[in-house]
C-alpha cells in the first residue's frame, strides 16, 4: 500500500527524537566554543586552540565509519543511549583536566562517541519520519539542531565567563545524563534492524558525491564553530557568540519555511541555490569591515543555506539506502562531514592565528565555491534517476 501524502509528522515518536536532537546540540554547543577558550587558559596559542575541534572531528570522522555499522547491528536506539552515557563520563573528565596533553588525548575518543550519537539518531529519525513527507519531516527534525546551536554557545560562554570551566562541564554531565534517560522513551528498533549482521559495504557513487558536497560545506562550518566566538570576544562585542547564534537562527527560519512549503515534488532542484546562499555567508564573513552586523548577517546567510543543503542531502541519502543499512550509510556521510570540520578547524585556524581572520574566512569562502558546480551535478543526476 502506498504511503498517504498527508501522514502526520508530529507523532509522539517524532517529538521524542526531536527533543533528543535538541538536547544533544544544546549540550555539545556549550562545549565547542568554550573548549578553545579553556585551552588558551591552559597555555595554548590562538591557532592551536582551534585544533581541539580538529582532533575531536578526526575521532568522529573515523569513528563514524564504524559506529554507524555498529548501530545497524545493536539497534540505533541502544546506540543513542550508550553514546549519551559515555559522553556524560567524558564531560566530567574534561571538567577536572588541567593538562593540554590529556585534553588533546581525550578529544578523539570523545569524537568517536559523538559520531555514535549523530549516526544513530539520524538513522532512527529516518525510520520515524513518513516516507511520503521525508523532506518536510527532515526539515522540521533539523530545527532541533539549530535551536540547540542558538542557545548552546550563549549558555556555554556565559557559564564559562561567570562560573568557570568545571561548573560548565558538570552542567554537561547533567545534560547528557538526561539525554540517556530521554533515549529510553524512544520506541525500540524493529527486530529486523537489531538483527542486521551484514558485512560492511562500499558506498555507491551517489553517496560519495553527496558526501563530497557536505565535506566542502563542513570546512567553513568547522572554522565558524571554533573561531567566530573568539573573533567576537577579540572585537569586544556585547554579544560575542553572535555569529554562531545567528547561524542557528538562520537555520531555524529556513527550516520553518521549508516545513510549511515542502519545496515541491522535486526538492533536490533547490540544492544549487542553497549551496550558493551558504557561500554568500562566508563571503560576508570575510569582508574587511563591520563587527556585530557582519557576524550576524554572515551567520544568518550561512545558516539558512547550509541547513537546507544538509537536509536535501539527507533526503537524497534516505531515498537510496534501505532502513537496515542506514547507520552504515550515515557513517560514510558523517565521515565526510567531520573530516571537513576537522580540516576547517585546523587549516583555517592556522590561517586565522598566523595571519588574520579575514584571510581564514576568505579561504573558507573559496572552498565553499567548489561545492556549487557539484550541487548542479547532483541535481542533474537525481532528476535523471527520477524520470
Amino acid at each position: 500500500m502506498n504511503p498517504e501524502p498527508n501522514e502526520p509528522i508530529w507523532t509522539p515518536s517524532f517529538i521524542l527524537i526531536w527533543c533528543f536532537a535538541l538536547l544533544t546540540f544544546f549540550s555539545a554547543f556549550q562545549l565547542f566554543p568554550t573548549a578553545p577558550l579553556r585551552l588558551q587558559e591552559l597555555g595554548s596559542s590562538l591557532a592551536d586552540s582551534g585544533r581541539f575541534l580538529a582532533v575531536f572531528t578526526l575521532g568522529s570522522s573515523v569513528g563514524a565509519l564504524f559506529t554507524g555499522a555498529i548501530g545497524d547491528r545493536i539497534g540505533h536506539r541502544r546506540m543513542m543511549i550508550l553514546s549519551s552515557l559515555v559522553f556524560m563520563v567524558i564531560s566530567g573528565i574534561y571538567g577536572f583536566t588541567t593538562s593540554l596533553v590529556n585534553f588533546y588525548c581525550l578529544a578523539p575518543f570523545h569524537g568517536v562517541v559523538w559520531s555514535g550519537i549523530l549516526t544513530s539518531a539520524s538513522a532512527k529519525a529516518g525510520s520515524i519520519i513518513p516516507e511520503s513527507r521525508r523532506t518536510q519531516g527532515f526539515a522540521l527534525y533539523g530545527l532541533a539542531g539549530p535551536m540547540g546551536v542558538i542557545l548552546g554557545p550563549t549558555v556555554g560562554v556565559t557559564l564559562y565567563q561567570h562560573w568557570g570551566w568545571t561548573i560548565e562541564c558538570l552542567g554537561l554531565v547533567l545534560c547528557f545524563g538526561s539525554l540517556s534517560l530521554l533515549g529510553l522513551l524512544i520506541p525500540k528498533d524493529p527486530p529486523s534492524v537489531e538483527r542486521h549482521t551484514s558485512h560492511l559495504q562500499k558506498p555507491n557513487r551517489l553517496i560519495l558525491e553527496l558526501s563530497s558536497l557536505l565535506f566542502v560545506q563542513a570546512i567553513a562550518y568547522g572554522a565558524m564553530n571554533s573561531y567566530s566566538a573568539q573573533e567576537g570576544l577579540g572585537l569586544q562585542l556585547r554579544w560575542p557568540a553572535s555569529g554562531l547564534a545567528s547561524m542557528g537562527l538562520g537555520m531555524v527560519i529556513m527550516r520553518i519555511a521549508v516545513g510549511i512549503t515542502g519545496l515541491g515534488s522535486q526538492p533536490i532542484t533547490h540544492l544549487p541555490r542553497m549551496t550558493t546562499l551558504a557561500t554568500l555567508g562566508l563571503v560576508v564573513l570575510s569582508l574587511p569591515y563591520g563587527g556585530l552586523e557582519r557576524l550576524v548577517m554572515a551567520g544568518l546567510l550561512f545558516g539558512a543555506g547550509y541547513s537546507m543543503v544538509f537536509t536535501l542531502l539527507n533526503t537524497a541519502l534516505l531515498d537510496t539506502v534501505p532502513e537496515e543499512s542506514r547507520g552504515t550509510a550515515f557513517g560514510t556521510f558523517m565521515f565526510a562531514f567531520d573530516a571537513g570540520i576537522g580540516l576547517g578547524s585546523w587549516f583555517l585556524g592556522y590561517l586565522i592565528g598566523t595571519y588574520s581572520y579575514q584571510l581564514g574566512w576568505s579561504v573558507g569562502a573559496f572552498f565553499m565555491t567548489l561545492g556549487i558546480p557539484l550541487a548542479y551535478h547532483i541535481r542533474r543526476q537525481r532528476l535523471a534517476l527520477s524520470q
